[in-house]
C-alpha cells in the first residue's frame, strides 16, 4: 500500500522532471539548437499548431537555425510568428528557407534569462512539494482508516521526504547546468 504510493509519486516527480527539462530546451543559450523553436505555436489556417509540424528544422551552422517548411504558403505565417514571440531573432527568408541567425547573448540578457531559468526552477521545485503534499495525505488517510499501522506511517513519510529531497536536489543539478550554459561565452 504505502510502496503503491511512493511508487506513484516518484513516477509523477520524474514527470515534473521531464516538463522541467522540456521548458528548458526553449530557453535560449548560445548555441543554436532546433529545440528552441519547435514548439512555437504557428497561425497554420486558423489553428494552432507547433511548427515541429508545419517545417523541418536544422541547425547547419552554431549559430544558425534554418527552418524549411512543408507547406511554402505557411512561409509567412511561420515568419510572422517567429517575430511576435519573444525569441528576439529576426527572420530571413528567401522565398524557400528561413534562415534566423542567433546573435551573441548579451550579458544583460545572460541575466534575464537566469533569471527565467530560476523561475521554472521554483516552479518544478513547488510541484514536487505539491506531489510530497498530496502522497502525504493518501499516507496519512490510509493510517486513519487502519489499512497502515502507526509504524510504517512513519517509515513512509520518511522515504517520502527522502525521495522528494532527491528529486528537489536533481532539479538543482538541472538548473546549475543550464545556468552555466546561459553564462557560457
Amino acid at each position: 500500500m504505502i510502496k503503491d504510493a511512493l511508487a506513484e509519486a516518484e513516477d509523477r516527480m520524474k514527470g515534473a522532471i521531464t516538463a522541467l527539462n522540456n521548458d528548458l530546451t526553449a530557453v535560449r543559450t548560445g548555441r543554436a539548437s532546433p529545440a528552441l523553436i519547435e514548439r512555437l505555436e504557428i497561425q497554420y489556417y486558423g489553428t494552432p499548431t507547433p511548427l515541429q509540424q508545419l517545417a523541418s528544422i536544422s541547425a547547419p551552422e552554431p549559430r544558425l537555425l534554418t527552418i524549411k517548411p512543408f507547406d511554402p504558403a505557411s512561409l509567412k505565417d511561420i515568419e510572422r510568428a517567429i517575430l511576435a514571440s519573444d525569441l528576439g531573432l529576426t527572420p530571413n527568408n528567401d522565398g524557400k528557407i528561413i534562415r534566423l541567425g542567433i546573435p551573441a547573448l548579451t550579458e544583460e540578457r545572460r541575466k534575464q534569462l537566469t533569471k527565467v531559468v530560476h523561475h521554472r526552477l521554483e516552479d518544478a521545485r513547488i510541484a514536487a512539494r505539491n506531489i510530497r503534499r498530496s502522497t502525504l495525505d493518501d499516507l496519512r488517510e490510509f493510517e486513519k482508516e487502519k489499512m497502515v499501522s502507526e509504524d510504517d506511517l512513519e517509515r513512509g513519510e520518511t522515504e517520502l521526504q527522502k525521495l522528494t529531497d532527491r528529486y528537489v536536489e536533481r532539479i538543482a543539478e538541472i538548473g546549475a547546468r543550464k545556468e552555466a550554459e546561459i553564462m557560457e561565452i
